[in-house]
């Protein structure tokens, strides 16, 4: 379906493409990636043809329609719906030359309407917009009431309403919350056509693509498979490559010492310059081998030792207009080390509890009770923006810790990536990844015990997201975040906390229990949508699935708690070999003595726990089974 065949593209001077060379099949789903600044959205401009190459080819089979998100988002007085449907071409003008053809046209038009379904185009829509958090209400509002985000998911949806036959979709779940995600990417894994999908969202590079072509150094590589396969593949490639280049270079050595040694040589001569050529031809076959990024660090500096609670909230109402509270009744509490994410439909609130919780708005109602030296970390996309173009990641820095000395404050910056002159670049040169991570640095100046962080993934390429779990894994404080990327919150995130219906509630089970919630619910009313009714309504979904839930809470909580225990003892036991690790504790047989016996101790409670944790484990996988 799609050909390049050695694309070059300069930028500025800059190489962004070299002889870049791939092909890819008709129906393939594939997932373009490389490091932030590689050239991926140059990429998709030479594939949709509105830049040109300055070498090479690029060759579609046929007449292939490529669809892309429009980068202006529509607005003015059309609604949502009006403008997806819009985007169905031949429909719109179809329909449009109905209202005056004559009689014998007017039939050609409705037999080419009924031909591309025409009838069925709202419903489809429809079904589009609410998976991407349109109700019905929404998709009658004229597009100039939404916010520019908002804007971008109708731009969205147009793109995948018009069904090309080749779709190009550069980081489309950045718009998105976590619900709207988890739609998403149900739907583009049933995507029938071509796909080429920039995303740094690792679950979605797992779920959807066929294939992934890497983007690295001006050259295309092509991988089947998902994002995991890729990263073990190429790991597997750079080791195998290393270990050849490593014995061609040993090889070449032996070489050039023979030749050394004996060109002078009248009775080596002719084998010298026979290993001299030898010489040659290893230079010319020598492995390339393909470059990795440098490792990504972040390090949240250490907040101390508070006691818990360090925020508790008793019947709480919170909100911005007095008597029109946007949250209720909140009970809620957040101890140290806690790892909470925030879910919910954009607009339910989770903004408002954010800010709750980091003391920018006030309770109408009730108590929110703070531990006195308290802390917070507040990372939001709008300080991003409002960094100082002209001032380098230094200055910013030094101006929220003006009695730290240079060499503190450059410490403080290499804990975040900005080594040597990386620190004095001005803000206008850091790309959004970077950007990113000097917000970082600046919310964790004064060592909060709260991190608070509301979406801190839109800027960050993979490698950054790793960096990101490793840093609130390693964070002795607590975590609030609210994120689309599923794959953070896996793997760093304790409980979630479901803000619905003006209140908030921990949702008992765990992330892939609520995606499944939150696509049932969606497929269930998208289904109401197609019929022209409402569908079971998103309250009584979350009831029936709190029931189940509920079903399931006595074998989940014996798994937490044998779980829990099992990393307290894994815990106690390191310490213990720590001790056994220094040579002055067999000084104190006594002391020696009792620590072994200890261990002994500690060794059988972990394998007893271990067997109680599986147990649980196993019976509550079993349980889901049967309650799904």
């Amino acid at each position: 379906m799609l050909t390049l065949t050695n694309v070059s593209v300069r930028l500025g001077g800059h190489p962004i493409l070299e002889g870049a060379s791939a092909s890819l099949s008709r129906g393939w789903r594939v997932g373009l990636v490389g490091r932030n600044g590689a050239g991926k959205s140059t990429l998709l401009d030479v594939i949709a043809g509105t830049l040109h190459p300055d070498t090479g080819d690029v060759t579609l089979a046929g007449r292939v329609r490529i669809g892309l998100v429009a980068q202006e988002a529509p607005g003015g007085t059309t609604t949502p719906l009006e403008a997806v449907l819009a985007a169905d071409v031949e429909r719109h003008e179809l329909l449009a030359e109905a209202e005056h053809a004559d009689g014998h046209r007017l039939g050609e038009i409705h037999e080419r309407l009924a031909m591309i379904a025409a009838d069925s185009a709202p419903a489809r829509a429809a079904t589009i917009l609410f998976g991407l958090g349109f109700d019905a209400e929404a998709q009658s509002r004229p597009l100039s009431s939404f916010s520019g985000g908002w804007r971008m998911r109708v731009a969205l949806a147009a793109a995948l309403f018009a069904e090309p036959d080749l779709l190009l979709l550069d980081e489309p779940t950045n718009h998105l919350d976590l619900e709207a995600s988890l739609w998403l990417e149900a739907f583009l894994k049933r995507w029938p056509r071509g796909l080429i999908l920039v995303s740094h969202d690792r679950n979605l590079l797992n779920s959807v693509p066929t294939h992934i072509l890497h983007l690295n150094d001006g050259q295309l590589t092509l991988y089947p498979g998902d994002y995991d396969r890729f990263e073990r593949v190429r790991a597997e490639r750079m080791e195998h490559a290393s270990a050849l280049a490593a014995r061609q270079a040993a090889t070449a050595r032996h070489l050039q010492s023979f030749v050394d040694r004996f060109r002078a040589k009248a009775t080596k001569a002719r084998q010298a310059q026979s290993r001299l050529k030898m010489l040659e031809r290893l230079k010319q076959d020598a492995v390339t081998i393909e470059r990795d990024d440098p490792a990504i660090r972040l390090h949240f500096p250490d907040p101390g030792a508070l006691k818990p609670p360090i925020i508790a909230i008793e019947n709480a109402s919170v909100g911005y207009v007095p008597g029109k509270p946007v949250l209720r009744r909140l009970n809620l509490r957040l101890d140290p080390e806690d790892r909470v994410a925030l879910v919910g439909a954009n607009g339910n609130g989770k903004s408002t509890l954010a800010k709750l919780l980091a003391g920018r708005l006030a309770p109408e109602t009730g108590t929110a009770q703070r531990a006195p030296k308290l802390e917070v970390g507040f990372f939001a996309q709008h300080q991003i923006e409002e960094m100082r173009p002209e001032r380098s990641a230094y200055h910013h820095l030094e101006a929220i810790l003006p009695r730290d000395t240079p060499e503190q404050l450059r410490t403080r910056l290499g804990g975040f990536g900005f080594s040597g002159d990386k620190a004095d670049l001005p803000v206008s040169e850091l790309s959004g990844g970077e950007r990113a991570r000097l917000n970082f640095a600046l919310i964790t100046a004064h060592k909060p015990a709260l991190l608070l962080l509301d979406e801190p993934t839109n800027h960050l390429d993979i490698p950054s997201r790793e960096a990101l779990v490793d840093a609130i894994n390693d964070f002795a404080g607590a975590v609030v975040l609210v994120t689309h990327d599923l794959h953070l919150i896996e793997l760093t995130m304790d409980r979630l906390w479901l803000v619905a219906d003006g209140k908030v509630t921990s949702f008992e089970g765990d992330v892939e229990e609520y995606r499944r919630l939150v696509l049932g619910e969606r497929s269930a009313r998208g289904d109401g949508a197609k019929r022209g009714d409402a569908g079971p309504s998103a309250k009584d979904e979350r009831r029936a699935a709190a029931e189940r839930r509920q079903a399931l809470a006595p074998l989940r909580n014996q798994a937490k708690t044998a779980e829990a225990e099992l990393a307290r003892l894994s815990k106690e036991r390191e310490k213990l070999e720590a001790e056994f690790a220094d040579p002055a504790l067999y000084a104190d047989a006594a002391r020696a003595t009792a620590l072994a016996k200890r261990r002994a101790e500690l060794n059988a409670a972990i394998a007893a726990t271990e067997e109680r944790w599986l147990e649980a484990a196993e019976a509550l996988e079993a349980a889901e089974r049967v309650a799904s």
